[in-house]
């Protein structure tokens, strides 16, 4: 199949099929892995602010429960497809496993632009869209989550909306909600924190000093921003480039990730950011650097421009930025890949985290939180680490036999395969 017809949800079955070989799993586990176990397409009607009604689509599949409840975001965006949001569950399943989470996958999403709507329309959205799939989420079910275009707020909304229909208060319903209803310390840049850690351990096995590096960020929504604070005021390394969807920017001194936020809120994008250089996106991919950090979207790095990759690690905190012949190219030319499901998984350990205070009714403080984050992932790394080298594997194969291996052995216990 030629790259330009490649879909994320190709791409993971990929994978999936490359692990299957690995394992030398069956054809009917190979089959129930790939397999998503519920699907759910529904129309949302809401009232809009000219009182017209507007049906909005929208989705929730729930890949696998062998290890525990599933778990997974829910995207509001305007060019949202069920393959995508197939692709994402899957990928929630390894991330799950992965760390060896209680948990299994899911993911939603919704197909609206949240630009176009008022406060108003967006909570009623966001509550039509609970009140179409509640029968099919709950804390022992299906939790769902932010993701891209959501927000805490909206968790709070659909948080309370699954509260009302079932006669009681359910935090545990739903995650990344504020701390004030139950929500966490330290989930909000728990993404971006989670791939610092990752980043510090990869920079400690390829000997690479991070006050020194020059890291590259492909994306600067909220979790390519908060990765460049994180890292510039943690690691002390040297942001020399950012991206957004108009363009990107390049300083070899060095950018205030800070400051560039600030400009990018004033203006709409990162570009012509004061004493830096206006770049193209796929300049950005080529610059020679320690540390490259997709943190947009899917398909980015191609077969097509994988050679052009210039640096030592690839730190992947979008889902799905590498496709699998790239894989094969950065493999070859020596490049660090930490994969998006090993990478991007502190949001999700963190939500587990604010699934367990849920139930308990008692909450962490930062510096728990934070340590817990900080162990889970030093201890998967390594383990990734060790597994690749072991079995002479690139970082995601490793990372997908690890992950598929845990959950086809519950599936075996659970007596279901």
């Amino acid at each position: 199949m030629e790259e330009k017809e490649l879909s994320f949800l190709d791409a993971v079955k990929i994978n999936l099929d490359e692990c299957a070989g690995i394992l030398e799993l069956d054809e009917e586990t190979h089959l129930a892995i790939k397999t998503p176990m519920r699907e759910l397409v529904v129309s949302i009607p809401v009232r809009m602010d000219d009182r017209k009604i507007k049906l909005f689509k929208g989705f929730r599949v729930q890949h696998n429960n062998a290890r525990g409840p599933t778990k997974g975001g829910i995207r509001f965006h305007p060019e949202e497809t069920i393959d995508t949001v197939r692709a994402l569950a899957s990928l929630m399943t390894w991330k799950c496993a992965l760390p060896d989470l209680p948990l299994g996958g899911s993911k939603g999403g919704v197909i609206c632009n949240t630009k176009e709507l008022s406060i108003g329309e967006l909570e009623r959205l966001s509550r039509g869209y609970i009140r179409a799939v509640s029968d099919f989420i709950g804390p022992d079910i299906d939790v769902p989550a932010p993701d891209v275009y959501t927000t805490p707020q909206i968790m709070a909304w659909m948080m309370d909306e699954y509260s009302i229909m079932k006669g009681k208060t359910q935090f545990g319903a739903i995650t990344g909600k504020p701390v004030g209803v139950g929500g966490s310390l330290g989930r909000t840049d728990s993404t971006s924190l989670g791939g610092a850690f990752a980043l510090r351990e990869a920079a400690l096995e390829y000997k690479i000093d991070l006050k020194t590096a020059a890291i590259a960020i492909q994306g600067f929504g909220n979790v390519g921003y908060y990765a460049a604070k994180r890292i510039h005021e943690m690691l002390g390394c040297k942001i020399v480039a950012v991206s957004d969807s108009k363009g990107a920017i390049f300083n070899k001194n060095g950018l205030n990730p800070v400051e560039v936020y600030k400009h990018k809120e004033e203006t709409g994008s990162v570009t012509n950011f004061s004493g830096s250089e206006n770049i193209s996106n796929r300049e950005l991919l080529a610059l020679d650097l320690d540390i490259l950090i997709p943190a947009a979207l899917e398909n980015v790095i191609l077969e097509k421009n994988a050679a052009n990759v210039n640096a030592t690690i690839v730190l992947e905190l979008a889902n799905g930025p590498t496709t699998p012949n790239a894989d094969k190219i950065l493999w070859e030319n020596e490049v660090h890949v930490v994969p998006d499901f090993l990478a991007n998984c502190g949001g999700v350990i963190v939500s587990y985290l604010e699934m367990v205070q849920n139930s308990y009714a008692y909450y962490w403080t930062l510096n728990d939180v934070t340590k817990y984050l900080d162990d889970k992932i030093r201890d998967t790394y390594r383990n990734v680490l060790g597994v690749s080298r072991e079995k002479e594997l690139h970082m995601r194969q490793a990372a997908f036999t690890i992950a598929v291996d845990r959950v086809v052995k519950a599936m075996k216990l659970r007596g279901t395969i």
